[in-house]
């Protein structure tokens, strides 16, 4: 008897481009830093008003760059626009077009509220942006009230956009690495393990170490939560729990580079773990490990996860190119923060008021 067996192929470019894994990466790092920043700028905790300064000037940076991404991920300001112009109350990408600013105005308002006192001493100081510095400093009054409630306003944003981040993603019921409740769980853990990460990087940057054994207890934490809901993915996939992550594991099977990045990923994260536990006043080599595991968790389930057939058997795996949607895009975007650093802390005495501030309640 003879058998027939048709395969189907449907190659299809991704729908998502780096742009994405761009936007996810630093809105994340922006959220988490924000909410690093609270228990010493919002409830004036002694031990932590060092590592908040620090994680403030992360916020601005990152929430400043990752919209720029977003929009041009949109590749026209119509598509923005048509968001609000036409809203889809049924989206959760389109509840993400409110949400971004509603957590930028708490953002900038908490950040102004902060550096009031700061910028009221710049207006004494002399310097020839002195009336610039008054004028934003607006009296120079340090308000702990309009604080928390600025604070109150930034933290709903930035739990909105960590809320909808993940479910934008894990409602696409044709992607099964996506379709998992572990994936809005695995993005907020990674997302306070890149906002410790920055906030490490830009201490480092700035030649102190003082909050490193702070961020890098922290930091621990965060990879063992990361081992476990990757292995409780894995788990739920293997004993059949889910659906959705055993389809993904049985399409990941016949292909070596997913084996390859899978062994990276956990063995990127135990380093991690590994050099934050036993260099705890080190701060460069596990932070950039820990940014760079962050990275690989929105690449892969971004863009690698895109090139599983939704159906039939044709696999498309994305080659990053040197073009403005791929590798020039993430260059840019990599200026783009450094320029908006540089502003920031040209403009503003950071180490002051992590270091001369810190000490006072």
């Amino acid at each position: 008897m003879n058998t027939t067996v048709e395969v189907l192929g449907f190659a299809r470019e991704p729908g998502w481009l780096p742009w994405a894994v761009t936007y996810f990466f630093l809105i994340g790092i922006s959220t988490s830093a924000f909410f690093l920043s609270l228990p010493g700028l919002a409830w004036r905790h002694p031990d932590w008003r060092h590592v908040s300064w620090r994680a403030l000037l992360v916020a601005l940076v990152c929430g400043v760059a990752g919209p720029v991404a977003l929009l041009a991920d949109l590749h026209q300001p119509g598509r923005f626009l048509n968001f609000y112009l036409h809203p889809n109350l049924g989206s959760w990408m389109a509840w993400g077009s409110f949400f971004i600013p509603l957590y930028l105005c708490g953002l900038f308002l908490y950040a102004w509220l902060c550096l009031r006192p700061q910028l009221a001493a710049l207006g004494q100081s002399g310097d020839r942006f002195v009336r610039v510095y008054r004028a934003l400093a607006y009296g120079g009054h340090d308000n702990r009230g309009a604080i928390k409630a600025a604070a109150l306003l930034g933290g709903i944003g930035a739990a909105l956009i960590l809320l909808y981040t993940g479910m934008e993603v894990m409602v696409v019921q044709a992607r099964p690495m996506w379709h998992s409740p572990v994936l809005p769980l695995l993005l907020f853990v990674t997302a306070l393990s890149g906002g410790l990460g920055m906030t490490g990087l830009f201490e480092a940057l700035s030649g102190s170490k003082t909050g490193a054994p702070l961020i890098n207890r922290w930091l621990v934490r965060c990879q063992w939560a990361m081992l476990l809901l990757l292995l409780s993915w894995g788990l739920s996939g293997v004993s059949g729990m889910s659906s959705a992550a055993a389809e993904a594991l049985a399409a990941m099977q016949g292909a070596f580079s997913w084996w390859v990045t899978g062994a990276w990923l956990i063995g990127s994260t135990v380093l991690t773990l590994w050099l934050a536990s036993a260099y705890r006043h080190t701060l460069v080599l596990p932070t950039l490990f820990a940014l760079q595991g962050v990275w690989l968790v929105r690449w892969v389930v971004l863009m690698v996860s895109q090139s599983l057939p939704k159906m039939g058997a044709t696999t498309r795996h994305y080659a990053l190119t040197m073009t403005p949607d791929g590798l020039l895009g993430i260059v840019g975007m990599v200026g783009l923060c450094l320029t908006i650093y540089v502003v920031l802390t040209s403009l503003i005495p950071w180490n002051d008021l992590a270091q001369d501030r810190g000490v006072q309640s």
